[in-house]
């Protein structure tokens, strides 16, 4: 393998933007598991309950979060 190939894998890669659809779901998915980690801890010291609400919350603001964060 040739690291010195200017028109490699590198380049294909950083000109590729991906599936939106694709995006969003691993943003959607990881941001979930994030916020249910999240809540779960809270509820452990008492400062949130582990509630359906809590975690969907967090979910958005997650979600929107990276969202802002990546298009900006």
């Amino acid at each position: 393998m040739d690291d010195g190939d200017p028109e490699g894998f590198g380049e294909g890669l950083s000109a590729s933007r991906g599936d939106p659809r694709v995006l969003l779901l691993l943003n959607v998915t990881l941001s979930a598991m994030f916020g249910t980690t999240v809540v779960w801890g809270l509820s452990l010291l008492d400062a949130a309950e582990l509630s359906l609400i809590n975690v969907a919350t967090a979910t958005v603001v997650l979600v929107a979060l990276t969202y802002l964060v990546t298009n900006a």
